[in-house]
């Protein structure tokens, strides 16, 4: 295995599911600008995720569709004109 392939610097942050406001507190190496005051009190970097396990329907056994940047609307009105 190579040397010095894995980060060494995780820090703690905060992931947010904007699909369903689902918060939640992890380490990361990913870049931010954005904070958040936690639960503890703390202020964290925070990270907007547009799923995750709290609404994937893998995991929630459910089918849901999510749209993503207005893709479904795109679509249904490209499509639209043509029928």
């Amino acid at each position: 295995m190579k040397e010095n392939l894995h980060p060494k610097e995780y820090r703690t942050v905060v992931f947010k599911d904007m699909s369903n406001d689902t918060t939640f507190l992890t380490r990361s190496t990913a870049p931010t600008r954005e904070t958040i005051v936690w639960e503890d009190g703390n202020e964290y970097p925070l990270l907007k995720v547009e799923i995750s396990n709290t609404s994937h329907p893998f995991y929630t056994g459910k089918n849901v569709l999510v749209d993503t940047a207005g893709r479904i609307d795109k679509f249904k009105k490209r499509y639209a004109k043509k029928a």
